[in-house]
């Protein structure tokens, strides 16, 4: 609560504000706000109480960072990525099919078609390589390549499924 990180953070200088965040119920989101009045104070702080354990957990505790700055550079990973979602190939596709399309952008750190439990293709896959730059070369070349079967490949980014479910 607000007087326990009050009381745990006032050791390092004097404290301009606290606060922990709450959700609509009122109960603790598990992280909070203290605003030192000086810079050294928050230095002070971080440099003691940054991975201890407070009530049974390790607290992280750093330097504010306003969310544009942090979306900002998600942005600038997101952009960097490894892992490639190819789909639209047919059901007699294989993962040395896959592999063998795939290897000559990069070092391949593995492949995997998804099958189906008669053992024919679901028509998508996933190929993960040791370098970004391959992975972007890959999507770039082979995202719309029309394949025997006739339907474009779609080759991008593999997204996480907390990120599809946005």
């Amino acid at each position: 609560d607000n007087k326990a990180m009050y009381d745990t953070f006032t050791a390092f200088g004097n404290i301009l504000s606290c606060k922990v965040a709450q959700d609509e119920n009122g109960a603790s989101k598990g992280y909070g706000f203290v605003h030192f009045e000086t810079e050294e104070a928050a230095n002070k702080s971080i440099e003691k109480v940054n991975g201890m354990l407070l009530n049974g957990k390790k607290v992280y505790v750093g330097r504010f960072i306003p969310r544009k700055e942090r979306e900002k550079e998600l942005g600038e990973k997101a952009k960097l990525f490894t892992n490639v979602y190819v789909k639209n190939f047919g059901e007699d596709f294989s993962d040395e099919m896959l592999k063998d399309m795939f290897e000559k952008y990069g070092r391949i750190t593995s492949h995997k078609v998804m099958y189906k439990e008669d053992g024919s293709s679901r028509g998508f896959g996933f190929v993960a390589f040791e370098d970004p730059d391959a992975a972007e070369r890959a999507c770039i070349e082979l995202n719309s390549k029309e394949l025997v079967e006739g339907k474009p490949l779609y080759v991008g980014r593999a997204q996480k499924k907390a990120e599809r479910q946005k």
